[in-house]
């Protein structure tokens, strides 16, 4: 079992950036698949989250970030538009359901000017 997200990076405030996690050993439509934020010296927060279809978001991203799935390639998407300096941070992919709580490794994503 695997996930591994991609896509982080640094980017100017107001920017875009596009997370994937590509997830390995298990079909990541049939669990809830969320993204979590770590910022320095903060705890684990959560980002976005879908299952069956239904999407949430923090309160902080909403309008912002949309999340989604591409099941032809077991993969969640987390798109993240005008990127705010609170951003900044470790984005960590989860699957979480009956017999799994899983994680990725994580991928930074700095936002400064």
């Amino acid at each position: 079992v695997q996930l591994m997200e991609s896509g982080g990076g640094l980017v100017q405030p107001g920017g875009s950036l596009r997370l994937s996690c590509v997830v390995w050993g298990f079909t990541s439509s049939e669990y809830f698949m969320r993204w979590y934020r770590q910022a320095p010296g903060k705890e684990r927060e959560l980002v976005s989250g879908v299952v069956e279809g239904r999407t949430t978001y923090a309160d902080a991203v909403k309008g912002r970030f949309t999340i989604s799935r591409d099941n032809a390639k077991n993969t969640v998407i987390l798109q993240m538009n005008d990127l705010k300096s609170e951003g900044t941070g470790v984005y960590f992919c989860n699957a979480w359901g009956t017999g799994r709580h899983d994680w990725g490794r994580g991928t930074q994503d700095t936002v400064c000017s």
